[in-house]
């Protein structure tokens, strides 16, 4: 084998190589910011992961509302009209935040089935529901 031979080798082999790598990083941090959706009531069956954090959806429930004096910390129900789930979140909730309406928010389920929120979002309009909830509501029915 030449030297020029060698060398061609030893860069498909190195070029073969950092694809493969590059690859296997882009798998893994898809894999770790993936995050499934969960109704209320898969959540409730246990269905939802324990362990990562996941989207939960639904409606909040009319008089749930209960904000912690002196503090940013509020704690509300959801339900999908099946169950109802407790869910805890410690910041600024949206503008457009209230009783009654869709919401969907992001965290992880505690041991107790309380799920703690890092993330609360809002629908931006009368009309507007998130659809993952809208699919999930009209299970329930």
């Amino acid at each position: 084998m030449t030297p020029a031979r060698k060398k061609r080798i030893f860069l498909i082999v190195l070029m073969v190589a950092g694809v493969s790598i590059a690859t296997g990083f882009a798998l893994k941090a898809f894999n770790e910011n993936l995050m499934f959706f969960f109704s209320v009531t898969d959540t409730v069956k246990g269905k939802a992961p324990a362990t990562k954090d996941f989207r939960l959806g639904g409606m909040v429930v009319n008089g749930s509302v209960k904000r912690d004096a002196g503090s940013l910390a509020v704690s509300f129900q959801l339900t999908d009209n099946a169950e109802v789930i407790s869910v805890y979140y410690d910041g600024i909730l949206p503008d457009l935040f209230r009783e009654g309406q869709g919401i969907i928010s992001k965290g992880k389920l505690r041991s107790d089935g309380v799920f703690v929120a890092d993330e609360v979002l809002a629908k931006h309009d009368e009309n507007y529901m998130p659809p993952e909830v809208a699919d999930s509501m009209k299970v329930k029915k």
